[in-house]
């Protein structure tokens, strides 16, 4: 594993039962890096990252932030960390609205204490106002100020994308996971999204990993590619690199097609 890396898994591993989801996965994600991880359906991406934000315990291999173990960790703690994930599948308070979902993100940055709180003492007031100002903040780098006030479920599918992704960046990772974050977006929502991660890499200095089936994202905004297909590695390198490997035209196209 690479010293200067942020990120690094090594031989991972997750298995459920017979079937290997993960296997063997290795790769390292250097600060201020924006690296997508693809694949064909199935391949094991989602699973990987599961396995990264200890939703699922690894079967084997390391995996390391800053340096530090993660193996066993929970999600809330791999969270306080410094990762930042959002998911495949929207992952909002619906019945919230876009600011209260910012809101929730922030709650690892609420330095009230319990006696404060429960007494609601001036210190407790201040740290309201100041957990909002940065939420709003948030909402506006989102571009979402005209909603702040509106429930998200009453939000269309791609601004719903950009309120998770405001209350990942709530928790302040150093590390944000995106996992399809252009899914369900229409042409000019993704050309947003592109601009927006550029904006995180190179405006809030964020480290960028994110799974996705958009070439267009992939293409437009990667310094790396890693490419998987039935839980392994098989191709590693700039998106030039990777869209001409063989490896990967067969795995997205077959045998035939690739010859």
């Amino acid at each position: 594993m690479t010293a200067a890396a942020l990120l690094e898994v090594g031989s991972l591993e997750r298995r459920f039962g017979g079937l290997v989801a993960v296997d063997g996965l290795s790769f390292a994600v250097a600060e201020g890096e924006i690296v997508s991880l693809i694949g064909p359906n199935g391949a094991g991406k989602t699973t990987a990252f599961n396995v990264v934000t200890g939703i699922y315990p690894p079967s084997g291999g390391a995996i390391r932030f800053a340096g530090e173990d993660l193996r066993g960790l929970p999600p809330h703690r791999v969270c306080a960390r410094g990762i930042g994930r959002t998911f495949q599948n929207l992952r909002i308070f619906p019945n919230m609205t876009v600011l209260e979902n910012v809101l929730v993100g922030l709650t690892l940055s609420n330095g009230a204490s319990l006696v404060s709180a429960i007494l609601r003492l001036p210190s407790e007031r201040r740290e309201e106002l100041r957990l909002r100002d940065e939420a709003l903040a948030l909402v506006r780098l989102l571009e979402l100020e005209g909603v702040q006030d509106q429930l998200a479920r009453h939000l269309p599918y791609g601004d719903q994308r950009r309120v998770e992704i405001a209350r990942a960046l709530a928790a302040k990772p150093r590390l944000l996971m995106l996992d399809e974050p252009a899914a369900g977006m229409n042409p000019a929502e993704i050309d947003d999204l592109n601009a927006l991660i550029r904006r995180l890499r190179d405006e809030l200095t964020k480290t960028v990993l994110l799974v996705e089936h958009h070439m267009s994202v992939v293409m437009g905004i990667s310094d790396r590619v890693i490419v998987m297909d039935h839980g392994r590695k098989i191709a590693e390198g700039t998106p030039g690199q990777v869209k001409a490997d063989p490896r990967v035209i067969e795995a997205y196209l077959g045998t035939a097609a690739a010859a």
